[in-house]
């Protein structure tokens, strides 16, 4: 009888020896609840696997990022078992882990209905207490084939071997097609199947929280060109409490969905009329909006920007000479036909700005050159993904390029990044991250020793500012590596805010030029950079940053006049006139509404402060100051409640 070999191993950085056999989750003693997968060699196995030697094995707990995935995909497995359990006409589309959840696409005859998905979610609840085991089994192509001959998107993705998409890398992926089995785990019973590359839980009872959230439609691998399927959402995590968290998140962030907040507030709309993805400000929201605006401009003229203006239309050369033509055209709009010439609506204005930095000879003694505008731009965004003010087809960015030498790049985008960051701060956003998006291996312009010293020196710099620093691989646009803040609101959620660019290929398209310290023409090096994104998204952000309850400073109405009765209108009144001289945005009530009513709508309407006046109050040169949380200082003179407010409006405090 053989003895049975050893391996050696490193598990947890230590030096280990195991016999062989031994299987990751033995190796790690995991529980396949707290652990529910190893990560080999860099490489995610089941803890079922068995153990190689050599191996550099780490445990991949469950409340990881990557255990999470691997929960939510394996509930999305008992997702789909239960639904062909109770529809079995139904034919499986994927199913893949998404942020905070995961989904899977069924073809079905008809939409599932609430009742239907409480059906799904009781017997998913039977399975998982079942405990049944997940388990691999490689298989070829015609094995494939031949198991799941009744399964018509599953049949298309086997000829997808190696994943064509990332979302179907959770189906097929490298070399080596898989299944795994549901199997009984008293009997081996075969309960269910799925094309799989995994890994998975060790069993259903693995999975410790799962909901069902909602249903829709969803086009098989995203083209309207293939069958629409019904696609089921769900969330799963590693404890109930971590659910019950994520849980209340949606129901505050429901609360502050921009959307609802812009219609009670009266800020924005989307007028059918003018089509999907165009939003119309109205005077409250026009307010915010040139407030917004205004401050920008400041900051940037003292921080030494110029301020230019392009048109929103352009013959098509211009986007064949940016390369957008070759590789934006899909979130572009359609071309105009005039006068025998095609016209396009702008989707960026680094083009436009490019032609104004050529119309001249330029010298280094102009560099760096900051040029600023507020670009309104047109996408064709998808209208499936199309929302509120967060995702939008006609967007005004805040939009600069900066030109420099490639001896000042470094410096100017440390400044520009820290001009970024304080800017942010002061509308109220001060938790951040950076991610470093690197090189489509596909979608790009230029040479490889460029983007390296691009992507190199963005790194650098993010680096520079100590902050948390995430990479994007193959996030970058075409013609150069950024930088994206990424900020989280209130509430934690994240946000991507400001982008900076580094970019020296639109420069070389464009044949920009400038002269050097010894007379030669040098090519200059570009920054592209929009601080707000889109004043669009950021205003819709900041809407759901405050629930709707914005600072004095960007408050469309910040004080609210209310006569204790009617007679006391006229006093505040003319405190209204005091407060206008002193930029204060203020408004008096003298509806027929009762006192208290009169509060109630201010408050409903989130205004900051309200002044109230009576007999007293009057007789004193006085009013009661009271606050939007319900605060109150009574008797207090007419200059210090201004000077008050405009001192909360000056320093950009929430109240």
């Amino acid at each position: 009888m053989s003895a049975v070999p050893e391996l050696r191993v490193t598990i947890a950085g230590a030096a280990r020896v195991v016999a062989g056999g031994t299987t990751y989750g033995e190796a790690l003693e995991a529980d396949g609840r707290s652990v529910v997968a190893a990560r080999a060699n860099g490489e995610l196995k089941d803890l079922a696997a068995p153990v190689a030697e050599g191996d550099v094995i780490e445990p991949v707990p469950a409340a990881s990022p990557d255990g999470r995935a691997i929960v939510r995909h394996s509930t999305a497995h008992v997702m789909a078992q239960a639904v062909q359990e109770i529809f079995p006409e139904a034919r499986l589309g994927i199913g893949p882990p998404v942020e905070n959840g995961f989904y899977y696409d069924f073809d079905v005859k008809d939409p599932f209905t609430p009742e239907d998905l409480k059906r799904v979610e009781k017997r998913m609840r039977e399975i998982v207490k079942q405990g049944q085991l997940f388990s691999r089994r490689p298989v070829s192509d015609e094995q494939a084939a031949e198991e799941l001959a009744s399964e018509p998107y599953k049949l298309e993705l086997i000829g997808l071997k190696g994943g064509a998409a990332d979302e179907e890398s959770v189906e097929v992926g490298g070399a080596e097609l898989t299944v795994y089995d549901n199997l009984d785990a008293k009997t081996g019973e075969l309960r269910w199947k799925d094309l799989c590359r995994g890994p998975h839980v060790p069993t259903t009872r693995s999975i410790p929280a799962f909901k069902l959230m909602r249903s829709g439609g969803a086009y098989w691998r995203g083209s309207e060109k293939n069958p629409q399927l019904q696609r089921i959402y769900g969330t799963a995590w590693e404890s109930r409490e971590k659910q019950d968290e994520y849980l209340h998140l949606l129901e505050e962030a429901e609360k502050r969905d921009h959307r609802k907040l812009g219609a009670e507030l009266d800020l924005f709309s989307f007028p059918d009329e003018l089509g999907s993805g165009l939003p119309v400000f109205h005077p409250k929201g026009g307010v915010i909006r040139r407030v917004m605006e205004d401050y920008s401009r400041r900051r940037h003229e003292e921080a030494g920007y110029s301020f230019v203006n392009t048109p929103h239309i352009t013959k098509e050369n211009l986007y064949k000479i940016s390369g957008h033509l070759d590789w934006y055209a899909d979130g572009m709009f359609p071309p105009m036909e005039l006068e025998g010439a095609r016209y396009y609506l702008k989707p960026m204005n680094c083009p436009m700005h490019n032609l104004i930095f050529r119309a001249r000879g330029r010298s280094y003694r102009e560099l760096p050159l900051r040029l600023f505008e507020f670009g309104t731009v047109y996408r064709y965004e998808k209208s499936g993904v199309v929302h509120g003010l967060t995702r939008v087809r006609g967007l005004t960015q805040d939009d600069a390029h900066i030109y420099c030498t490639r001896e000042q790049m470094r410096d100017e985008l440390k400044s520009l990044l820290r001009f970024v960051l304080d800017l942010l701060r002061d509308y109220g956003l001060d938790d951040f991250y950076l991610e470093l998006s690197t090189k489509d291996p596909v979608k790009f312009v230029g040479n490889d020793e460029d983007w390296e010293e691009a992507t190199e020196t963005l790194r650098e710099v993010a680096e520079s500012e100590k902050l948390d620093l995430v990479l994007d691989p193959g996030g970058a646009a075409f013609y150069g590596p950024k930088i994206s803040v990424q900020a989280r609101d209130a509430i934690g959620r994240s946000w991507q805010m400001s982008t900076i660019q580094l970019d020296f290929n639109l420069p070389q398209r464009f044949e920009l030029e400038y002269q050097s310290t010894d007379g030669s023409r040098q090519q200059p090096v570009m920054i592209h950079r929009a601080l707000f994104g889109s004043i669009e998204r950021f205003f819709g952000v900041l809407v759901e940053h405050y629930a709707g309850a914005f600072p004095p400073w960007l408050a469309p109405v910040q004080v609210v006049g209310i006569p204790i009765a009617e007679a006391h209108a006229p006093y505040l009144q003319d405190l209204a006139k005091k407060a206008r001289e002193r930029g204060i945005r203020i408004e008096v009530d003298a509806s027929d509404d009762r006192m208290q009513k009169k509060i109630r709508n201010a408050q409903k309407s989130k205004v900051p402060f309200m002044l109230l006046a009576g007999d007293d109050d009057i007789a004193n040169g006085a009013v009661s100051f009271r606050f939007r949380n319900g605060e109150q200082k009574n008797g207090v003179p007419v200059d210090e409640a201004i000077a008050e407010i405009v001192d909360a409006i000056e320093r950009r405090v929430q109240v």
